[in-house]
């Protein structure tokens, strides 16, 4: 072994879309889970863990803490009282800034810090099958390692802590861009006096083609947005993208279209919708 215990005592703050199946998967693989969330009924909602009222409470004894939640102000919120921290496993998307300020708060809690933000929405977080970009001490990647293998299909390690945030908004705007263009290309062959369906078979099985493309396109054609991955939150991480890039001294024309696509989708009230309802920014109007 490495210095920790097979089955870890684990503390889940924030138990929203991502948490709760997260918290559900650590706990099914035999660790002893405490999860916190600002609204407890939605903690007490997960299954096979116990409740904190507190994240003091939930932290206290445990082995390793893992964030998930909206942005880097919940998570500072979160850790504010908590004393000492050990292994933090900081797992939401929260951009460049705020991982560079939680990195400080953690060296005053005497945390090791792994920056681990996850590519997946609701349904591969269901599975176990999120993409964790993670990055972070040599020391403790095979402590993170175990809990990370209920959680994905896939570990990604990048480099120190902060290079995950960065990955992840690569990934992001690739997958922002991505689900634009497609809700513009739906929107054109409506436009065009095509039905949507005759794009999705024209590309099926080739090289232009995508198991997103095909579940998206057929809920943008039909303007139904199970929500997996909320247009808000989308915003928010296009947001990050921008500002991530112009700390970078580099301007994205397409991302800044993107993310104001993403703005008028929620102003149309989609806000809480899955990201594919960016469609309703774009859709043909009637004269």
């Amino acid at each position: 072994m490495a210095g920790y215990a097979a089955h870890m005592r684990v503390a889940v703050l924030g138990t929203g879309t991502m948490g709760r199946p997260m918290a559900e998967n650590l706990a099914r693989a035999g660790h002893d889970v405490v999860v916190w969330n600002r609204t407890r009924a939605r903690a007490e909602q997960v299954a096979g863990v116990r409740v904190a009222d507190t994240p003091v409470d939930a932290v206290r004894g445990a082995d390793a803490v893992i964030t998930m939640l909206t942005d880097g102000n919940a998570v500072e919120d979160a850790v504010r009282d908590v004393d000492a921290l050990p292994l933090w496993m900081q797992m939401s998307t929260v951009g460049v800034d705020a991982t560079a300020r939680l990195i400080d708060v953690a060296q005053t809690k005497g945390a090791t810090f792994v920056d681990a933000p996850v590519s997946g929405t609701k349904q591969p977080a269901e599975d176990g099958k999120l993409i964790v970009l993670a990055s972070g001490p040599e020391a403790v990647r095979a402590q993170c390692d175990e809990l990370f293998a209920p959680l994905a299909q896939h570990v990604l390690w990048v480099g120190d802590a902060g290079a995950g945030t960065r990955m992840k908004l690569v990934v992001n705007n690739w997958l922002l861009a991505f689900v634009s263009g497609l809700a513009e290309t739906i929107a054109l062959s409506q436009a065009l006096g095509l039905d949507p369906q005759l794009f999705l078979d024209a590309v099926a099985g080739g090289a232009l083609d995508a198991p997103y493309v095909q579940l998206r396109g057929l809920e943008m054609a039909a303007e139904s947005f199970p929500p997996s991955f909320a247009v808000r939150l989308a915003h928010k991480d296009a947001g990050l993208v921008l500002e991530a890039a112009a700390q970078a001294g580099l301007t994205l024309p397409v991302a800044q279209a993107v993310e104001g696509e993403l703005e008028q989708a929620a102003e149309l009230g989609h806000g809480d919708d899955d990201v594919a309802a960016v469609y309703e920014a774009v859709k043909p109007r009637s004269s």
